[in-house]
């Protein structure tokens, strides 16, 4: 099973959610993020948030469509984020792969709110694999001892950083800048907007934690 889950974040930086909508995935809204995913006719299994960003007839709307035991909805003085609480509901599902969607662009509080939760022990220690999309990056989150395999997509590139500090035994095939066994040093920027130079590419490493970058220019 795949989670999806779609935040309020400014809907023009929105990836086209259609293209994620298949029956093996179950879309989660968070707060405004419900809006964003009934608008594209998509009707989310669950429904978590303090709603503090819609107004009282856009949530008439979402009690009106979707099962009260579907809905979760929390006072604004918590100490959880909303996307917080639905990641941690997603991984209680055991899901193969979480992505996140509405959670780029806007507020930078916000942004830097959702690149630490992909630091949180909880995410970095689960089984699944956690990604964020938005129309022009995806944000993923690597751990060691895999064999990473990149399908070249035009006009990308490929960013990497350590998320701990250092990622030692780093290898790169099948990129402009390839790489072997380098220790990724926390801070560096080395490792910023490589290349593909055919239809696939690989890296993996040894140890530590890698945050993985890829973005495309409008």
């Amino acid at each position: 099973m795949r989670i999806a889950i779609v935040g309020g974040g400014p809907e023009s930086e929105l990836a086209d959610l259609n293209t994620y909508h298949n029956e093996d995935v179950c879309w989660v809204g968070v707060d405004r993020g419900n809006l964003y995913l009934l608008e594209r006719g998509i009707v989310p299994q669950a429904a978590i948030g303090d709603f503090d960003s819609i107004t009282d007839a856009e949530w008439i709307r979402i009690k009106t469509i979707l099962k009260a035991d579907q809905i979760q909805r929390f006072p604004s003085e918590k100490d959880q984020t909303d996307l917080e609480i639905a990641l941690l509901w997603a991984l209680k599902h055991e899901p193969q792969k979480i992505t996140i969607f509405g959670a780029t662009g806007g507020r930078l509080d916000h942004f830097f709110g959702t690149l630490s939760l992909l630091m949180n022990e909880k995410m970095i220690n689960a089984d699944a694999d956690i990604e964020i999309i938005d129309r022009r990056n995806r944000i993923s989150l690597r751990r060691p001892g895999r064999y990473h395999v990149i399908q070249n997509d035009s006009k990308e590139y490929f960013s990497f950083f350590p998320l701990s500090s250092e990622v030692t035994g780093f290898t790169l095939t099948g990129f402009k800048y390839p790489l072997t066994n380098h220790t990724v040093q926390f801070g560096s920027t080395l490792y910023v907007s490589n290349e593909l130079i055919g239809e696939s590419g690989t890296f993996s490493f040894a140890a530590g934690i890698l945050l993985v970058v890829r973005s495309a220019d409008d």
